[in-house]
């Protein structure tokens, strides 16, 4: 891809924003806010390497993960605050704004993406799913880690057809990294019930 000037090849796309992903679910393991921000660094590489692809999906989910990640950071920090006792917020409306935007911007990519092409209904689901994921990593639910692990499943096949290698290998590292996180949520939110 040239961009301004300089030639990029798409591996170091897919390599920087691999390790960016791979950091994060670090953090997200502990629920800590820093995760959003190595989760929104890695959205940059990433939609590049789509948009020189021409998965206009692909590339405008890139968006809407920007929109979870600088909401999901604030709504945490919210939730700390209302935790502490020092302020109260209106949740549905704070959840609902994220969600209908990244909905809207999910439609358009739909609206010009060819479903012609048998692979863009393999990208449509990576996409869907991947929405869904999201909504729940924002909320904090554990049942958004096996969503992730189908959305790694059908992104696996789509980034072998495309020939992304790196990110086709990141599928394999990050269900893994996933069983791990709906292991460590469910047993926080068992501490929870029990605290309740």
């Amino acid at each position: 891809m040239n961009l301004f000037g300089l030639n990029v090849p798409p591996l170091l796309l897919d390599l920087s924003g691999g390790v960016c992903v791979l950091v994060s679910l670090y953090f997200l393991w502990s629920k800590r806010a820093v995760y959003w921000h190595w989760s929104n660094l890695s959205l940059l590489p990433y939609f590049l390497l789509f948009l020189s692809g021409g998965q206009w999906m692909l590339a405008g989910l890139q968006v809407t993960y920007l929109l979870f990640g600088v909401h999901g950071l604030y709504l945490w920090h919210l939730e700390a605050r209302r935790a502490r006792g020092e302020i109260r917020f209106n949740g549905p409306l704070w959840y609902g704004v994220t969600w209908v935007a990244s909905l809207l911007i999910f439609a358009y990519t739909v609206a010009v993406t060819d479903f012609g092409a048998a692979w863009n209904w393999v990208q449509f689901t990576a996409v869907t799913l991947s929405l869904v994921a999201n909504f729940g990593t924002t909320r904090r639910w554990a049942w958004s880690w096996p969503v992730w692990i189908a959305v790694n499943a059908v992104q696996a096949v789509f980034f072998w057809h495309a020939g992304y290698w790196v990110l086709f290998a990141l599928q394999f590292v990050l269900a893994g990294m996933s069983v791990y996180g709906w292991r460590e949520w469910r047993r926080d939110e068992a501490r929870e019930v029990a605290f309740a």
